[in-house]
Order: C-alpha cells, then structure tokens, then sequence
C-alpha cells in the first residue's frame, strides 16, 4: 500500500492559486448585484445627534442609505459576545451589545453609522462623502492606563471593567510567597497588532423571497459558525434560512472567526432592495474595522525558593477588550489560555486574576495563538529575569523546573494533564542547533564591527484543538461515475486542507491524492463544523476525516457482500479492493460504486467531538545583532525545535511554524497598534505607519520535529497551526536582552524598535 501520510507533499491547490484560478470574495459577483459602502465615524466617543442622508440619496445611482432605525424597524438582533466569562464571586460580565449600525453614541473611530448601497462602488462611495453625521464629541478611553480616570465607555460599568476573572488559589500562592527566598517581579505589555491577512474582508448576499433564504457568500473561519450565529442571534430564523458560503480565503488568523456588522448589512440590505449585495473592505478600513489583537498590561511575580526552585506565580493582567466584547474576546485572555500560565514548569500554587477593559477603540478577538503568546511571553520574560537577579544560568534554571520526560503524564497544578512530550529534549536541540557555545566567539567578532549579539531561548506550550467549540464532520462519497468527493466541515483560509486531507484519504483508500475532491465552506453542506480555529482542523477535523474513511469501508464491505452473496465478515479491504477472502473475488472501489443503482450507496460519514485540548509544545531560540549606536536590531539566526505529535505534511506544517514565527517577530520588533490616550485616535491607519516585517528582515528559520505521538486522539496529532506565533516573541526578545545585558538592561517591552532599544541602551536598567 502507498504511503501519504508523513510525505511532505506540496500543496495541490497552490497550481490554481498561482495561475490566477482562485475563487476569492472579489473574484466573485452575481447577477444585477448592488455595491455598498460604509459611512464610519471619525471620532472615539460621541452622541449621534442627527443624520442627514437627503443630499446623498440624490446621488446617482443610490438604491438606499440604511441606518441604525431602520434596522430597530426590522427587529434585527445584536451581534453577540457568545463567551462572556464570570468572576469567581459571582460578578457577571457587563456584556453591552453592538448593533450592526450606531444608535444614539459610537464608542470607536470606524464604528458604521450608516450604510450606502448604489450600482456600483464608485457610486456608493461618493454618496457617502454626502451623508451628513452630526457628532457631539465626548471624552475618551484611548487605552488600559486611560481607563483608570474618569472617563467611561459605559455608563453601567462605572470602572470601565468588563469583567474580573480569577483561576488558581491565592491563599496557596500567598503561603508560598511567605516563605520564598527569591521573589521577582516584572511588568510585561503584550503590544496590540493589526491583523493583516492578505485578502480584506468582504461579503457577498442574497435573498430568495419565495424561499425566505439569505444567502451570505463571504470570507470567514467558519461558515457553518457564522450561519448559527446569523441565525440564532440576528434575523432569528431556522439555520436553513440561512446558508453562508465562504470561498477561497487569503488568510484570517482569527480575525475571520468574529461576526461582523457589515456580514449583517449587506444580507440586510439584499432583502430590502431584492437584488444581490456587495462590499468589500480596502486596507485603510481594515485597521478601524476588523478585531485586533493582543493589548495585555501584566504584573507577574514569581516566588522561588534558595535552589532556584518554582514555588509560585501570581499574574495580574489588565486585557483591553476595546469598546465592544467581540464574538469570543472575552475568552481570550481568560478561557483559551486558562490554566496555561506553568508552562513546561512545575508550580506549587498559582493565581491569576484578568480584569478585562473597556476602552474607546477596536474590539479585540483572537489572534493567532489566542491568550498563550501572552501567556508564555510573561512567563519566558520573568524566568529570564529571575536568572539574572538569583544568579543562576537561566538554561540551569529553567532545567532545574522543566517537567521531565519521565514525568508524563503530567498534571499541572492548574488541571492541565500532559499526555507526552519531552522539554528537555526540545530545549537542548534548540540551544545545539542556534550554536549557543559558539556566541562568545560571535560576540567578539560583532562587539569589533560595532555590534551587539545575544540569544534568547523560549519554550513553549499551548492547549489546542480542544473545547469550547464543537464537533467537526466529515462526509465521504465515491459516485457512480469514480468521483471521490470528501466533504468537510472544517475550512481552509489558506492551511492546505485540500492536500493534507487528500493525503488522509488517498492512504486510506489505496488512491492518488491527485484524485480526491475536497469540499469545503458551505454551511449547507452534507458536512457540518465550526471550522478553522484554536489548531483544531487536523485534531478534530482530521479525526472525523479518518472515520469517514473507516466508515467508508464498512460500508464497501456490506456492499461487496451484497454484491458477492458472502458474509460481511468474509470481505477484505486490501489495495484499494473489496476482496472475498480465500477466492480472486475482488472488486474496486469505482468498480463497486458504478454497481451501484444509488449514486450516492458508498460513502462514509465521522464526526468527532475532543474530550480535551493536545498540547504542542517546543523550544525556540534566535540570535540577535544590535547595531550599537542606532538600536537597529537584526535576527541573524532563528530555530524551533517542536513536537506536534503525528505529522501528516511535514512541508505544511513547517510552513506554519514559519509563519507563525514571522508574525511573532513582526510583533517583537515592529508592529504596535497605538491609540492616542485621551481621544482613542489611532496612531496607525495604513501600512505608510505601521510596521510589517519584510522578507529582508527575516533569516532563515531551521525546523526540526521532536514528535510524541498524542495520545488522546486516533492520529496522535497535535494542533500545529499557532506555535511559531507563542514562541517567536519571547525567543526574540530575550535574545535583544541577553544583547544589551553589558548596558544593565532588565527588560524591554514589544515592539523593540531601533528608538526604543536605543533609549534602552542609554537609559541602562530598563
């Protein structure tokens, strides 16, 4: 039998994306479609006193101007937060909802006031210069430390806190601390970024009146996620009212999961006007539009006794939530990373308290790795510093509380089992492969040209792939004509399912991968699932792919029985052939279908709920040069050493720990979504003032698997989809610490940019 799975194979779908063959959002239009535009607000925090949308109406071409009444009028729902989290006392998060249109107040620049639908773009853009807004500005929360005075977001939330959410025992944390020989403490700001996907957001509607059916064609991490949420929530009708199609996506990385307002408008909008709309998203609008990510302020203490031993971590975090809870915010700095704060270290006691804020800005939603890279940031940051301040090795440190091998399984004290892994391991390959005895002789050689050099190690780990979301599907059909079509609820933006999955089913049914159809993005669908998300598509939706493939057979089996007039316990599935055992009695897989009178008689169906997260993990190392006099900080060298468990594509999966490792070094050293303190202006709104890193800036990055296979689901894969994004920053920063280590610097906040490690040089203890 051929083998598939494990060849790093590329992927299938790239040869219609590089020659132009894609199906993305804009790709796509419909007949007699209409354009939309959307009129935002300039200012942070105001009263809408009034619109004016007569002049515009007069425009040519226009077929409407909606705003926030007439939608009241239709009795359209809000778009929810759908995981609020609570406090430990019982408080219960504040959870004002937003409209798909402003009422009487917007709360952030960007905020849609109305919406502009006309012929064409053009159109509907210059009939929204015409409508007139009338504003009442009022004081703004621009950031966290803003939000302590005495301006408000919300007048019911008197302290602008959305909610306090606490895990772990304080009293345990407290007895250790008495009693600790070392205690560290560290404030740590995990910067906020703009997410940048390649393709914009965009959304595509429809409406059968006959039928009562929307049909919402957009980019997203989930079309059956938005379809219940639409349903549910929004127009409050049965799910198969609504059907969501999501092509071809160019990227998400969380900012796809969130339901947005203007998915609402132009379904709206297309059933008011009975003809098909259009809108879609340009780059500037992006960064006052889509949910952004990060934005922690943390204070971390660690209590460690006269050996160098962990006995304790408190963390405190401020999370800004921005003026909104988006659809799953609150569980970002909370739930996705609950328990997670020990990382690979053994802990006596830890406790964590996360006051989530309002400010007059974006929303904040997940972002790849969603709570674990600040978490795991904190976490390397304030290890490294305790080294320095007890005077141990911070490689001997970290060896002397790292959970070992033979520890697994291991419970965290937080509730977190380990089902395999090996630390160590990881960690001494990565300082083997980054040359970390080499570094002395490196450094001289740079400190002569000017230039300071350092390493920094981090290692990793995050929950994946587990709860709260659902079960993913899968749907396996072999046609009577010899198609082989898998349909599956979980959805690409951009990973490579239709390879890594082909791959699965090629091995399977003993068939070219060349030869499988994948079918994906359909809410309506034979296959559902919530779709891409907390590296969830091959742990879950792998698992339900491989038991489409075991159900399959079984049902070739009954078939070929039937077929052959044999017992179902004397067909064998060999080769890709249902053969009676002990005869040359044998049939094909296409030979089977086309016997049959159903077209649709073979096929296989699997879902698969997990009953908890996997656990990658690693170790990452990177090897900075600082230029001396300007700050400029280059990576020369990067490596992550990771276990993900089973590898299906090894070549996919490097491709998405480098990606992630360059989003995190983008964050490291450039990117900063900054807001003005007392407007909630933003300081960035385009790619002239915010920072992306560029191919020149980034080095080769060496990957190397350190695979134990999971031992709680069939594959014994892990999620692989966000690890480079938690390790790349801590590895990063610690190495441009370990640079600047003669100068007496103790810390540096995200991004370190040339200015800020400059102040840091002259500064000297930072």
């Amino acid at each position: 039998m051929a083998t598939f799975v494990g060849k790093p194979t590329p992927r299938t779908e790239d040869d219609r994306l590089l020659r132009g063959r894609g199906r993305f959002l804009d790709d796509l239009n419909l007949e007699d479609q209409a354009r939309a535009y959307v009129v935002r607000s300039p200012h942070a925090h105001a009263d809408v006193l009034g619109i004016d949308a007569a002049p515009a109406r007069r425009c040519p071409g226009v077929l409407g101007i909606f705003t926030a009444a007439q939608l009241d009028r239709d009795g359209l729902g809000e778009l929810p937060c759908l995981l609020p989290v609570d406090g430990r006392s019982g408080s219960r998060t504040t959870n004002p909802l937003a409209g798909p249109l402003a009422r009487d107040r917007v709360r952030h620049v960007g905020e849609p006031v109305a919406f502009v639908v006309a012929t064409s773009e053009v159109q509907a853009r210059d009939a929204a210069e015409l409508v007139a807004v009338e504003y009442r500005p009022r004081p703004a929360v621009g950031d966290v430390p803003s939000a302590d005075g005495p301006h408000l977001v919300w007048a019911q939330t008197p302290d602008n806190h959305a909610f306090t959410w606490e895990d772990g025992d304080a009293q345990a944390v407290e007895h250790a601390f008495a009693r600790a020989v070392h205690v560290v403490v560290l404030d740590v700001t995990n910067n906020r970024v703009v997410v940048h996907p390649m393709e914009p957001r965009g959304a595509l509607a429809s409406y059968e009146p006959s039928r009562k059916r929307h049909t919402l064609i957009t980019t997203s991490q989930g079309a059956g996620f938005l379809q219940q949420i639409l349903a549910e929530h929004v127009f409050r009708v049965s799910r198969e009212s609504i059907r969501v199609v999501t092509p071809d996506v160019g990227g998400a990385f969380g900012a796809g999961l969130p339901l947005y307002p203007e998915q609402v408008l132009t379904m709206w909008a297309a059933r008011e006007l009975n003809r098909p709309v259009k809108w879609c998203n340009d780059r500037s609008q992006s960064f006052v539009s889509d949910t952004q990510g990060r934005d922690h302020a943390t204070r971390v203490e660690l209590a460690l006794d006269v050996d160098g031993r962990f006995l304790a971590l408190r963390v405190a975090t401020s999370a800004n939530m921005g003026a909104y809870l988006s659809t799953v915010g609150p569980a970002v700095p909370t739930l996705a990373c609950k328990g997670m704060q020990s990382g690979v270290y053994r802990f006596d006691a830890i406790h964590v308290t996360v006051r989530g804020i309002f400010t007059n800005t974006v929303s904040v939603d997940a972002y790849r790795g969603a709570g674990n890279p600040e978490t795991q940031h904190m976490l390397e940051r304030v290890i490294d510093v305790a080294a320095k301040q007890v005077g141990i090795d911070r490689v001997e440190l970290r060896r002397r509380n790292m959970v070992g091998a033979a520890d697994i399984p291991f419970t965290t004290v937080l509730g977190h089992t380990y089902d395999s892994g090996d630390f160590p391991t990881n960690a001494m390959r990565a300082l083997a492969a980054i040359d970390a005895d080499g570094l002395p002789r490196r450094r001289a050689v740079a400190r002569r040209r000017g230039y300071l050099r350092g390493i920094g190690i981090a290692n990793h780990i995050k929950p994946a792939s587990g709860a709260p979301f659902g079960p993913e599907s899968a749907v396996l059909q072999v046609s009577k004509s010899g198609e082989i079509t898998l349909h599956s609820g979980s959805q690409s933006t951009g990973q490579g399912h239709e390879t890594a999955f082909a791959q699965m089913v090629a091995q399977g049914l003993s068939v070219a991968p060349t030869e499988i159809i994948v079918a994906q993005g359909d809410s309506h669908g034979p296959a559902e699932g919530h779709g891409t998300s907390a590296s969830r598509s091959m742990v879950v939706g792998g698992t339900a792919v491989h038991e489409a493939i075991e159900s399959l057979i079984e049902c070739g089996q009954r078939l070929a029985a039937e077929h052959f007039e044999v017992s179902t316990q004397d067909i064998a599935f060999e080769d890709g052939r249902f053969r009676v055992m002990g005869t040359d009695l044998a049939l094909g897989i296409r030979e089977l279908a086309a016997a049959q009178e159903d077209e649709a008689a073979l096929g296989g169906s699997g879902s698969y709920r997990p009953s908890g997260p996997t656990y990658p993990n690693g170790c990452h190392a990177s090897e900075v040069e600082i230029d001396a006099e300007t700050g400029g900080v280059s990576i020369v060298a990067y490596v992550a050493v990771d276990d993900y468990g089973t590898i299906v594509n090894p070549l996919l999966l490097a491709g998405q720990v480098h990606g992630g490792v360059v989003q995190g070094m983008g964050q490291a050293l450039c990117e900063h979504a900054r807001y003005e303190g007392d407007s909630g202006q933003p300081l960035a709104g385009s790619l002239m003032d915010y920072a992306l890193p560029r191919a020149a800036d980034i080095p080769a990055i060496a990957v190397e698997w350190t695979g134990s296979p999971c031992r709680t689901n069939p594959l014994g894969v892990k999620g692989g989809g966000e690890s480079g994004c938690v390790g790349a920053p801590p590895a990063v920063i610690n190495a441009i610490v370990d640079a600047l280590s003669e100068f007496g610097v103790r810390h540096i906040d995200m991004p370190a940019t040339p200015e800020r490690v400059w102040r840091a040089m002259a500064v000297g203890t930072s």
